[in-house]
């Protein structure tokens, strides 16, 4: 169904919706993104539709599952591929003037352990990206952009003891306050927005300022500090190069190509290219859960054991 100034009218031709676990418009609003894929049952996680809200055609698209957050400069966004042993926290280029408008990855993504994230977040000034999850802690990990280099990984508090975890359970880690944190000097500042109430929602407006909702229903507009360079956004065109710098170091995934092969992936302190992890076959305790696993399944004696 599209809505119009003539009124409503019916799209032909579109798949059912009933499949589609999450939907994003493209960045120009000319195409709407539903995944998983309306084909073949079997394969439907491994690309995504593309709808162009013009015409009411449906293409492929890659393959995607959480969510997608655009960086502030335009022309990039930056979405999840999830699965239990590693997400891969993948980037898309999008070219406003093609229709319809799809993602086209680049070669390069982040690699996370387990799954279960929130939706991606740039930062107001393009320079960082966060990432809050997962379905076994509730951590949070940030990154410069465009290095990708880990600046901060913390623990926001515990989950309630056993496994799995309730359905929901992230959203009922709640602060009772605001925390403001310097990324340069890792120093930390509580600010109590709501006397007495928890935060249970934060969100961003495109002034930079802070939309805060308390569990109480209170609803507050919070202001970042003027006068402090460190709380100012970027220019546009810094923020346009930190974003043409990603683009320009990378490599367009192919439409037929399989993620595994073709992606460069760090975890923001180490990169590994396709052909590294597929020969890797020893890991310590203190490697990354997923290059555990991934050492053991290409080991063969570890698979006959």
């Amino acid at each position: 169904m599209q809505w119009t100034s003539a009124g409503v009218s019916e799209l032909e031709g579109l798949p059912p919706t009933d499949r589609y676990r999450s939907v994003a418009f493209s960045p120009n609003g000319g195409a709407l993104w539903g995944t998983p894929s309306s084909g073949d049952e079997d394969s439907a996680w491994d690309s995504s539709d593309v709808l162009d809200l013009a015409s009411g055609t449906v293409s492929s698209g890659p393959r995607w599952d959480t969510g997608v957050a655009e960086h502030p400069a335009g022309g990039l966004v930056a979405t999840l591929a999830s699965d239990q042993g590693a997400t891969l926290r993948l980037f898309g280029r999008v070219e406003h003037e093609k229709v319809p408008t799809a993602m086209r990855v680049p070669d390069r993504a982040l690699i996370l352990d387990c799954d279960g994230y929130e939706t991606p977040i740039f930062s107001a000034d393009g320079r960082h990206l966060a990432i809050r999850g997962n379905a076994y802690d509730n951590s949070l990990e940030i990154f410069a952009f465009p290095s990708l280099h880990r600046v901060l990984a913390t623990t926001l508090g515990e989950p309630s003891p056993g496994y799995p975890y309730p359905p929901g359970w992230l959203d009922q880690m709640r602060a009772w306050t605001l925390v403001e944190v310097d990324l340069e000097t890792q120093h930390t500042v509580e600010h109590d927005v709501l006397a007495g109430s928890p935060v249970s929602a934060l969100g961003a407006m495109v002034t930079d300022d802070l939309v805060v909702a308390g569990g109480g229903g209170d609803l507050a507009l919070v202001s970042v500090r003027a006068g402090s360079a460190k709380t100012q956004s970027a220019d546009g065109d810094t923020s346009r190069a930190a974003v043409a710098e990603f683009l320009d170091a990378t490599s367009e995934v192919p439409d037929d190509g399989d993620l595994e092969t073709h992606l460069v992936v760090t975890d923001g302190a180490r990169t590994w290219e396709a052909e590294d992890l597929a020969a890797v076959t020893t890991a310590t305790a203190t490697d990354p859960t997923w290059l555990q696993i991934q050492a053991s399944l290409n080991d063969p004696g570890d698979q006959a054991k």
